[in-house]
């Protein structure tokens, strides 16, 4: 983690020079500096710096500066509007494919009429880029676009390496890698072979789990000569290997941009935390977050999310409490997951309010988004916390939504709850629903019922815990012994506390000392 600190070093000496020329640069100058920035033509500052301009030519100079920003600001206003217009009619055309319910003979005959002319007008490929992001969200129609546009022999449009780069990330998308590769050798057959496309590829490796081949094709990349890697590449290649947990590659792929004097990208920060939290490695997550915030790229709100679940994870409450502050919005209203991960860092904790905490949380929790494991992680807290009616409340949801416990320590922990209020009534009840629903059945339960029913002097009750038990073939141990002595001897119960102690002593369990003496 330490060579992560020369990106430090780097943002402090551009901080260092940045002040630097504060501190050079007089007042006078400050025009001077801004023109040097702009775009205008070399005479023209030249003129500007070196002649003392007459009324007349005064004029003539603001005229042109002014015809200068007019011409500039005409021509961003021309190319927002055309992208506006493309976004309209691509946006039309959409909704025609989406009324088309998924069939692909209309689907291609819709294509066919309004598709090749808008095509062939945006012949470097903008129409079909546009066409195929607002149908992110329809994988399969957007596979039927980009197929029928593969098949199509127009020469007036023919397809670009970004048409390909595309329909590579969307194949990687939809799990079909074979297509991905299909569609880059494809490119790279018609010599369209860019890094962009290399790009595509190892983002369709990544998104699988392709660690590997994500390696290879960089390896193959670096060997090109007609291209080569890209600080996205790199960025590829890092979250490839964070989503693995490879920390040593992903640490490595980070020394070689450092070597290479390349610039790190939000998306290298993103990449680098979003492996340290998947590895569990918070103390490396948070370096890398200083870092960023030192350097000249400021995290954005995915960041920000990754930071909250890792906190959370971790456990750091502090932290994370001022982490969600800062996203409360975005979270509460889009972020459910994290919520759940907050609800568990609560859980998990000590924290004295953590009851309060957690049910404020689970407010922003839609009804219906249920998820069994919260709802044990729930009664856990509920039973831990002495809280019976709020725990028997989510026991009655699990039953209601049929989860089931399958683990000894949470029914452990559900029957302690009991017994400290001396419930057995309610514990008796819990017993035999669990039962029925197919919940963890342990000996602990019936032994609590024992020691319950005796502590009340419910003898008969207690003994018909005894024939449950052989219901469900469990042989009583020498625990179960020994609460029946105990139950029977404090009771006076002498016929049976002989009994007792002879099926002890059958059992191979030996007879209790204070027997012996008495």
């Amino acid at each position: 983690m330490n060579r992560l600190w020369k990106v430090s070093e780097f943002a402090q000496a551009e901080h260092f020079l940045f002040q630097k020329c504060r501190k050079i640069n007089p007042p006078s100058l400050k025009a001077h500096k801004l023109i040097t920035k702009s775009l205008f033509p070399i005479q023209c500052l030249r003129e500007y710096e070196t002649q003392a301009p007459s009324t007349d030519s005064s004029k003539t100079y603001w005229s042109n500066m002014i015809a200068f920003f007019s011409d500039r600001s005409s021509s961003s206003s021309a190319e927002t509007m055309a992208k506006t217009d493309l976004i309209r009619t691509v946006s039309k055309l959409k909704d025609d494919i989406l009324r088309q319910n998924d069939d692909a003979v209309k689907i291609e005959k819709v294509l066919e009429e309004e598709g090749v002319a808008l095509f062939r007008r945006y012949s470097n490929g903008d129409a079909v880029l546009e066409l195929l992001t607002q149908l992110k969200h329809y994988p399969y129609l957007a596979t039927e676009v980009f197929n029928w546009r593969r098949k199509q022999r127009d020469f007036a449009a023919p397809m670009t390496p970004e048409e390909y780069a595309k329909g590579i990330v969307m194949a990687g998308r939809t799990n079909n890698v074979d297509l991905a590769l299909e569609l880059f050798n494809e490119a790279s057959s018609k010599k369209l072979k860019k890094t962009s496309l290399y790009n595509a590829l190892m983002s369709a490796y990544s998104y699988n789990g392709l660690a590997m081949k994500c390696q290879s094709l960089f390896r193959n990349l670096k060997k090109e000569s007609t291209c080569s890697p890209s600080i996205v590449t790199y960025n590829i290649l890092i979250s490839a290997f964070g989503r693995l947990m490879l920390v040593d590659h992903m640490e490595a792929t980070l020394r070689e941009i450092i070597d290479l004097n390349l610039t790190p990208t939000i998306n290298t920060y993103k990449g680098l935390i979003a492996g340290y939290v998947t590895a569990w490695m918070w103390e490396e997550m948070e370096k890398t977050y200083c870092i960023m915030k030192a350097s000249s790229v400021k995290p954005d709100i995915d960041i920000l999310l990754l930071m909250l679940r890792g906190y959370a994870n971790s456990g750091k409450l502090d932290k994370m409490e001022e982490m969600y502050e800062m996203v409360r919005d975005h979270v509460d209203q889009k972020e459910i997951p994290l919520i759940r991960s907050m609800i568990c860092a609560y859980c998990k904790s000590s924290h004295v309010a953590k009851v309060e905490k957690v049910e404020k949380l689970l407010r922003q929790i839609p009804e219906n988004d249920y998820r069994p494991w919260l709802n044990v992680v729930l009664i856990c807290l509920y039973a831990k916390e002495d809280l019976l009616e709020r725990m028997e409340s989510s026991i009655n949801e699990a039953f209601e939504h049929k989860t089931y416990v399958t683990t000894v320590s949470v029914m452990q922990t559900i029957i302690s709850s009991y017994f400290r209020h001396n419930a057995v009534d309610k514990l008796a009840d819990f017993l035999q629903r669990a039962e029925n629903g197919g919940w963890k059945i342990c000996r602990s339960l019936y032994h609590c019922k024992m020691v319950m029913y005796s502590s009340q002097m419910r003898l008969s009750e207690m003994e018909r815990v005894l024939d449950e038990m052989g219901k469900i073939n469990m042989p009583l141990s020498k625990k179960s012994f020994w609460i029946l002595y105990k139950t029977y001897q404090r009771w006076g119960q002498r016929s049976k506390l002989e009994q007792v102690i002879g099926m002890m002593c059958k059992s191979g369990y030996g007879i209790p000392l204070d027997a012996c003496n008495s």
